[in-house]
């Protein structure tokens, strides 16, 4: 407290000071303040948020610690214009008096109405929703895993559709919390366990109506990504027909309410009795229809000449094969004939150019020593041997001399 005009105190004096009287001020520690977000900074170590709230014409700094920014249900953005309650105080150190935040809404829409719409464009961006990585549900499942309160309606009304529809399946409760602090860390657990021990072939996941608040651990991430990561296929039954929340988009089919996923989890008995008396009825048509064809065919061949006379058959076979020997022996006496007048042809003509008829005519052959042919007397040297051949016999002459 400051004692005369001309006391000297210290910067600590006066920041101390002034935050006393700003801490005393009763308008000061309850106020709510609308403004648009700005300079925003998560400190993600400590959980404090910081930010700037500004209008038109004016600013001030604000700060958010961490034991009132987890009760958040959305995530501050630059831009965002929001209504805050807190109060205001003077940070000593720097002597900059600042808004303490003990709560925020968004000026306008609800904040699970923006924290829904958040969450969800996140996930989708990540790839959460794609249709390409939903699995089938299977067609006869024999244990169904339900994930819900075990004293709400929703388990009630499971039980009495799938006992109607399919008595043999067998329903494994998992009884969790659906509503209020632990229910979403609880379904994602819940989740994770029938993942781990693989027990089911299918889960329904799931309460019944309420309003937004209610349904809200449906809406949280660790209930996305359990059902994101499921092996086993989910079924997402929460709320009433109009509710929608993140597990609906995350799950691999989603049911406007949980007799409804009960309904899309098992085949109706009823159905699959007519299913079978449908297809027998078409297997006995068919049968009857194929021996009916066989008997036709059964008596057309009894019917047949072959099997009433079956010597029939093999004098008609016999007779063929004594036409067609008869043919081919024909056929072969015709080419031996011509074949032999041709052999005659040309052996006449080779008659006529045979060497030997040419000797015949007083020709002869005069071959030198070496057997060569002696055509010309150019080839011929005085005292060469040759040899003559005659038409009979042959002669061996000494050349005496050589003319032209």
């Amino acid at each position: 407290m400051i004692q005369s005009k001309a006391a000297v105190i210290t910067v600590s004096q006066l920041n101390f000071y002034i935050k006393s009287l700003f801490d005393a001020d009763e308008n000061l520690s309850y106020v709510f303040l609308s403004g648009e977000v700005s300079n925003f900074t998560n400190h993600y170590r400590t959980g404090h948020l910081y930010m700037t709230l500004k209008d038109a014409n004016a600013s001030v700094k604000a700060v958010m610690f961490r034991s009132s920014a987890v009760r958040l249900k959305f995530v501050p953005e630059n831009g965002m214009k929001v209504i805050v309650r807190g109060r205001v105080s003077v940070f000593e150190r720097d002597g900059q008096y600042q808004v303490y935040i003990d709560d925020m809404q968004p000026d306008g829409a609800g904040a699970l109405t923006l924290a829904f719409e958040q969450l969800k464009a996140k996930l989708q961006k990540q790839g959460l929703f794609d249709s390409e990585i939903k699995k089938p549900l299977p067609e006869f499942p024999q244990k169904i895993g339900v994930i819900t309160s075990p004293t709400g309606a929703a388990i009630q009304d499971i039980k009495n559709v799938i006992f109607r529809r399919c008595p043999s399946a067998e329903i494994i409760l998992y009884p969790v919390l659906v509503q209020g602090d632990g229910a979403s860390e609880q379904i994602a657990r819940a989740i994770d366990f029938f993942n781990e021990t693989d027990i089911t072939d299918v889960l329904i996941v799931g309460r019944g109506g309420g309003s937004a608040e209610d349904l809200w651990a449906f809406n949280e991430e660790a209930v996305a990504y359990a059902i994101y990561r499921s092996h086993i296929p989910v079924i997402s039954a929460v709320g009433h027909e109009t509710d929608f929340t993140i597990s609906d988009f995350v799950a691999d089919l989603r049911a406007p309410t949980p007799s409804a996923a009960a309904e899309l989890a098992v085949p109706d008995k009823a159905e699959l009795i007519n299913r079978v008396e449908y297809l027998s009825s078409n297997c006995r048509r068919a049968l009857f229809e194929i021996l009916s064809k066989r008997k036709t065919e059964l008596e057309y061949i009894v019917s047949s000449p072959c099997i009433k006379n079956p010597l029939m058959l093999i004098r008609q076979k016999q007779m063929y094969f004594d036409s067609v020997t008869l043919k081919i022996r024909n056929s072969a006496r015709l080419i031996f004939s011509e074949e032999k007048i041709r052999f005659a042809k040309t052996a006449a003509a080779l008659d006529t150019l045979s060497p030997f008829k040419i000797l015949a005519r007083g020709y002869s052959v005069v071959t030198d020593s070496d057997g060569r042919v002696v055509s010309s007397s150019e080839n011929l040297n005085k005292d060469d041997v040759l040899n003559i051949k005659f038409s009979k016999g042959s002669a061996e002459c000494v050349v005496k001399s050589i003319g032209e």
